[in-house]
């Protein structure tokens, strides 16, 4: 065996012995010469910073973390930005890619990666419509109270109940049909965390035996445990 095929032997034996990251989040941040990206997830209710690195020039900027079952982390350029400012994502293990810019960080936000990823991208776009509609219930609000109508008042309200409802039921339809997924008990604890507690029974009993393990499933079950003891005292 020669020099130049023991050398590369030797580095597959290094690489092979270490112990890779379950997580590992590659960004490409167009328009960043120097800052800090920060890694973070969501802790006993608290946003801590699970890995950070401090960019000067266009290095390649890689994060990792520990990952036992899927779940969703956040990208964020500044130590204390606010929600509109990062970037969010469901991250399994293995790599996920986000590409986006500086310009605008949140919004330009394209993120390659996870199953579960897809599939929150698949219900952001179904409940992009409802978004719509409430910003377009919102400006007959206003121009009914400058107008001082106040049957449309009333028949604007009765909308935006019957346009809440829907989005409940949307999102236990999209929970059920998907219900071999993490996302489905993220989407009850984030999104219809407020709705009436059948709902939220309905989407954890549907739950396959291997969701209901995983980190979100074990929280969503909790979650409802405590409000039924809440409701019996």
């Amino acid at each position: 065996m020669n020099k130049t095929l023991l050398l590369l032997f030797a580095l597959f034996m290094v690489s092979c012995g270490e112990e890779q990251p379950d997580l590992t989040v590659r960004a490409d941040i167009k328009g960043l010469k120097k800052g800090t990206v920060y890694l973070k997830k969501v802790l006993d209710t608290t946003l801590v910073t699970v890995d950070s690195v401090v960019v000067n020039g266009s290095a390649l900027i890689e994060l990792t973390s520990a990952l036992e079952s899927p779940e969703v982390f956040y990208l964020d350029l500044d130590k204390n930005s606010t929600e509109n400012e990062r970037i969010g994502f469901f991250a399994d293990k293995g790599v996920t890619e986000i590409h986006t810019t500086l310009k605008n960080f949140a919004l330009d936000a394209e993120i390659k990666g996870s199953e579960q990823q897809k599939l929150l991208e698949q219900y952001q776009l179904l409940m992009s419509r409802i978004k719509d509609r409430k910003l377009d219930l919102i400006k007959e609000s206003l121009e009914a109270q400058k107008r001082g109508d106040s049957s449309a008042m009333i028949n604007y309200e009765s909308k935006q109940s019957n346009l809440i409802k829907s989005q409940y039921l949307q999102t236990v339809n999209f929970a059920i049909n998907h219900n071999n997924s993490e996302v489905a008990p993220y989407l009850a604890l984030t999104e219809i965390y407020n709705a009436r507690i059948n709902f939220l029974d309905t989407i954890n009993n549907s739950l396959t035996p291997e969701i209901k393990a995983s980190k979100y499933g074990k929280e969503l079950d909790a979650y409802i445990k405590e409000i039924k003891s809440k409701d019996e005292n």
